[in-house]
């Protein structure tokens, strides 16, 4: 097309030439044609289709929690080093001293994409974690996967490196969405921070991995997609841990969102078994049977029902695992259990303002096996609180918590704890 326009001006001037007609003329006539050459220039770049690179579908994302569980606070002693570790005291030693300042609990940043149509990527660092050290904010990776599906709705994936293991509803509820401050002790003691090494298998629906998606973006506290079904294998020692035997957590959850009428409830089972090894968690004279393979196995059920606007979420698990005996000053498996319920209400306000009240009991009568001596806990809390999000980018907490908690090992044999505190968090999404 160019050539031709080109040849037109040519033989154009020459005809003008010939013809002897006055220059302006011809110079009218030669911006016309140059105009056509722009034009036709234009057109085809809008035509060319743009070359699309991996790192243009890279998205970021993140939040940051800032507690306070200072206020009202009638007994220090009382505290859960996996919950939060400015909540009590810093050890289960007599004389610890207090640490309920401020603190940042999260700060976290998420990379993810689909950089290629069958390969989704996500790696979220973690800036606030807390060591046994006692010294707080390291950088640490929480989640680093990619997700290889093999179809073209991305039904069925295979999901590969450190993520959540799919065993409890409450355990893969984001932080970020989660009304109560904690996850349950129950459910929670089977995967500290809820993740692992591993390979997990993932099937839903397009149309129900939609409705997962909608039950996180507008707001009614869903867990994120982890398929109908899962299916998967793990290391079993958690999140950034070295693999301490040869045997690897096998676990398989099965879960569906049903819509009744105008409400949405959501029913599930999970299971896992595998082998626990102990590495550096046993204190001088507790001993235990078999160091490297000591049973560790559960099953879950789930019940939620979203709010719409009235909401109830409730687990229970059952097993076996690593639990501290005082009697005999040993760390074996033994049965384990406990759940909890949380009622809730979504009250819409103007301007896309949400409140949220909530109210929690949890127990749990089982051992920890990732802490020290496999730390043996009786719990049973009440915790009754509110959630304000004036903005999308804000939430503020306040909860009241009533809690009796056992929690034992060969340091602190004896060691009930009871107390109420109010405590506050302050999120910030960005």
């Amino acid at each position: 097309m160019k050539k031709i326009l080109f040849a037109g001006l040519v033989v154009l001037s020459c005809i003008a030439n010939a013809q002897e007609v006055k220059k302006d003329e011809i110079a009218k006539e030669v911006v016309r044609v140059l105009d056509s050459i722009n034009k036709v220039n234009v057109a085809e770049e809008k035509t060319k289709v743009k070359k699309e690179h991996w790192y243009d579908n890279i998205g970021i994302r993140g939040y940051v929690q800032v507690r306070y569980n200072g206020l009202f606070s009638s007994n220090d002693k009382v505290s859960c080093d996996q919950c939060d570790k400015s909540w009590g005291t810093t050890s289960t030693a007599i004389d610890a001293k207090s640490n309920n300042g401020l603190f940042i609990r999260r700060a976290r940043i998420v990379f993810s994409g689909q950089i290629h149509p069958n390969v989704y990527f996500y790696i979220q660092p973690d800036f606030a974690s807390s060591p046994s050290t006692g010294i707080n904010n390291f950088a640490q990776i929480r989640d680093a996967y990619f997700d290889l599906s093999f179809d073209a709705k991305k039904e069925f994936r295979v999901r590969v490196g450190q993520s959540k293991v799919p065993f409890g509803f409450e355990n893969l509820q984001s932080s970020q969405n989660r009304l109560t401050l904690d996850r349950n002790d129950a459910l929670n003691s089977a995967v500290a921070n809820e993740r692992d090494l591993g390979v997990f298998f993932y099937w839903a629906p397009s149309k129900i991995r939609e409705r997962f998606a909608m039950l996180v973006k507008d707001g009614y506290k869903g867990s994120g997609d982890y398929g109908v079904f899962a299916f998967g294998a793990y290391n079993g020692q958690t999140a950034n841990k070295s693999e301490a035997n040869r045997n690897l957590h096998v676990v398989t959850r099965v879960s569906y969102p049903f819509e009744v009428g105008g409400q949405i409830i959501e029913t599930g089972i999970q299971a896992y078994t595998g082998k626990w090894a102990f590495t550096n968690e046993l204190s001088t004279g507790v001993t235990t049977s078999d160091k490297l393979y000591t049973l560790d196995q559960r099953v879950a059920a789930s019940f939620i029902l979203y709010p719409k606007p009235f909401g109830v979420q409730a687990e229970y698990n059952i097993g076996k695992g690593p639990r501290y005996d005082k009697m005999t000053n040993t760390v074996e498996s033994s049965d384990l259990e406990g759940g909890y319920v949380t009622l809730n209400y979504k009250w819409d306000l103007p301007k896309h303002q949400y409140i949220y009240p909530f109210a929690k009991f949890q127990y749990y009568d089982g051992g920890k096996k990732f802490e020290k001596d496999a730390r043996s806990y009786v719990v049973r809390d009440y915790e009754l609180g509110i959630e304000w999000q004036p903005i999308k980018a804000f939430e503020l907490v306040a909860e009241w918590v009533i809690a009796d908690r056992t929690f034992e090992d060969s340091a602190l044999p004896n060691n009930r704890q009871r107390g109420n505190l109010l405590r506050l968090q302050a999120q910030f999404n960005f």
